[in-house]
């Protein structure tokens, strides 16, 4: 038997689908439905039980589980990076994954968790190191506190522990997160109701829609952690990105493309579009200019020295993929 928590949210609901696409169905799905939205995510998968996180925690602490569980995938998290309660952000992403992690070291189960990129704050260098980690909000805050619980216990480690530090996500499943969906989904969205797409002005030295983030597919994301629930024998806290920063500019093109190949119109150019009116820019709202992150760019080498040799997808292919799932749901 499986655990996905945050089963009902993006990652997790996409981990709970190609669980069962290659025959895993014994699956306990765990959430929190207030925002009960989230349920649309779970309509085409199998799952054994579905369980609120609270009542969740309250029978893994009464023994309910105790040698049942084959693994643990942790992506249950709040993951508003404006949420400004801490106490509130530490309850759910810290304490919540500490009581997960002392269980699985008990009952020597793996044990594979979102961590985020948002720990390297506005650093340039995104490599897994105490040295690199200055994050800018109580989120990425409450991230890296909890890898560095992990990192304190690796010595105590009874079985495998992995941390996965996600970059910016994006695919299908994530429609319930409204202003936090990726900027693929939000381009998409402006465009089929608008036929535009707004981008920012330059900022951080880099010129309007320049700006550069490792954009990754949820399709990898989802493929990483299924290799390392195969292959038990690695541990560590692992960035999971593209290794490759692509634009703003270069995610609205390919948006705009794949919907217009969709209606059989031919593809454009940047500049043809910025000429045609189809991408504009807009000034940063009050106060984000000075927290944005202009640039970033997975270190994934440390990945790639456990063996996954997996080519990661480019934008022009993800965000392809993705507009022609959005077209079709």
């Amino acid at each position: 038997m499986i655990v996905v928590t945050g089963a009902a949210g993006f990652i997790g609901s996409n981990l709970v689908k190609a669980l069962n696409d290659r025959g895993d169905d014994d699956i306990i799905a765990v959430d929190n439905l207030t925002r009960g939205d989230k349920f649309r995510n779970l309509v085409d998968c199998r799952i054994a039980d579905y369980l609120d996180k609270e009542e969740f925690l309250r029978k893994l602490g009464a023994g309910a589980y105790d040698g049942e569980l084959n693994a643990v995938l942790h992506q249950g998290a709040c993951s508003d990076t404006m949420e400004s309660n801490g106490r509130y952000m530490i309850e759910n992403n810290y304490r919540y994954s500490a009581e997960l992690l002392d269980f699985c070291q008990a009952e020597e189960v793996p044990f594979i968790y979102a961590s985020s990129a948002s720990v390297y704050g506005s650093g340039s260098v995104f490599r897994e190191d105490p040295a690199n980690e200055r994050p800018l909000n109580v989120y990425g805050y409450s991230k890296l506190l909890f890898d560095n619980l992990v990192r304190r216990r690796w010595g105590e480690n009874t079985t495998q522990v992995v941390g996965l530090r996600y970059f910016n996500v994006y695919g299908p499943r994530e429609m319930h997160k409204g202003r936090m969906a990726s900027v693929a989904f939000h381009f998409f969205s402006q465009y089929y109701a608008e036929g535009r797409v707004r981008l920012f002005e330059g900022s951080g030295g880099f010129d309007a829609g320049e700006q550069r983030r490792d954009f990754v597919s949820v399709h990898d994301v989802v493929s990483v952690n299924l290799y390392f629930l195969d292959h038990p024998q690695h541990s560590g806290i692992f960035n999971l990105g593209t290794g490759r920063a692509q634009s703003f500019n270069e995610v609205a093109a390919a948006t705009i493309n794949a919907v217009r190949e969709s209606k059989g119109e031919e593809r454009l150019g940047l500049e043809q579009m910025r000429a045609q009116g189809l991408i504009e820019y807009t000034a940063f709202p009050a106060g984000l200019k000075e927290k944005y992150q202009s640039y970033t760019q997975a270190d994934i080498e440390r990945l790639r020295r456990v063996a996954y040799a997996s080519p990661l997808l480019r934008v022009e292919q993800g965000v392809g993929r993705y507009v022609k799932w959005l077209l079709e749901n």
